[in-house]
């Protein structure tokens, strides 16, 4: 892969996107404006992905050696333009749609900054960082399509399974990590405590994720979706309780990317208008 689209992670820039769409569907107001917000997040949480690997090149050293700076193939100059580009013209692309949107914009791009830079090394601080511009990608949309009240309901919740999975990465990413003098929360507390902190959140958002059938923000169709999504996250859960070692956190990481994915289609299928659309076609 090309070495500056490999730097900005698009697959997980993608997720973001995704999520800006989610909501679009859920609250079913279609603009161009949302193809600009996807836009703007796929540029802002590319622009951190590529800061992040400017100030972690020597963790990926020893945690991923092929990424582009450790493996050679990018300076670390040109990762830190790039990125810087890549904020402004996401910032100025936000504002574009309303003084609220730039603002969040410029605000998530501050937060990526500080979290690459410090935030990130600190117990439960970055990992709670990461998990609130998940959410924000969420409130954003709802922002741009006018409607915040049920995008600020699955922000919730993408910030709990994305807070889960950060846990269970610091946990797998220790040894790196040392050796930058990080201070994450396995680090300072153990791998089994940080464990059951990240099983804990798993198995209060799967218990409580229902809610959002009952509160009337999705139909009934959220429910067989988010079951299959429930039944990953505490098979994680569960896992992570009995496991902190590397390889069971590396295959719990990946275990709770597919769940986040399906609680992501369980949104898109509860959707009033999407069930009603399914409803006139069934008939």
């Amino acid at each position: 892969m090309n070495a500056f689209l490999e730097i900005i992670r698009p697959k997980n820039a993608v997720m973001g996107v995704i999520a800006v769409f989610i909501v679009q569907i859920v609250v079913a107001v279609f603009t161009y404006q949302i193809f600009i917000a996807a836009l703007v997040v796929f540029l802002i949480m590319g622009a951190g992905n590529a800061l992040n690997d400017y100030f972690d090149c020597k963790i990926d050293a020893v945690n991923k050696p092929e990424r582009p700076i450790p493996s050679g193939r990018m300076s670390k100059n040109t990762a830190a333009i790039y990125s810087a580009v890549l904020f402004v013209v996401g910032v100025v692309l936000a504002d574009y749609m309303g003084p609220l949107a730039g603002i969040i914009a410029a605000s998530s791009s501050i937060l990526l900054i500080l979290y690459a830079y410090k935030l990130k090394k600190m117990s439960l601080v970055g990992n709670a960082s990461i998990a609130l511009l998940t959410g924000l990608c969420f409130i954003f949309a709802g922002v741009v399509v006018g409607n915040i009240n049920v995008s600020v309901a699955m922000a919730f919740y993408a910030f709990l399974m994305t807070l889960a999975r950060e846990m269970v990465k610091d946990i797998e990413d220790v040894e790196g990590d040392k050796m930058e003098g990080a201070t994450t929360f396995p680090i300072v507390h153990g791998k089994k405590l940080a464990g059951h902190v990240a099983a804990y959140i798993m198995i209060f958002a799967s218990l409580t994720s229902p809610i959002l059938y009952f509160m009337g923000f999705l139909t009934v169709l959220y429910i067989p979706v988010l079951l299959i999504a429930i039944i990953i996250f505490l098979n994680s859960a569960y896992s992570i309780l009995k496991d902190q070692s590397l390889e069971n956190t590396k295959m719990i990481s990946k275990k709770l990317k597919i769940g986040m994915a399906v609680t992501f289609l369980a949104f898109t299928l509860g959707s009033p208008f999407l069930t009603s659309w399914i409803i006139v076609q069934v008939i």
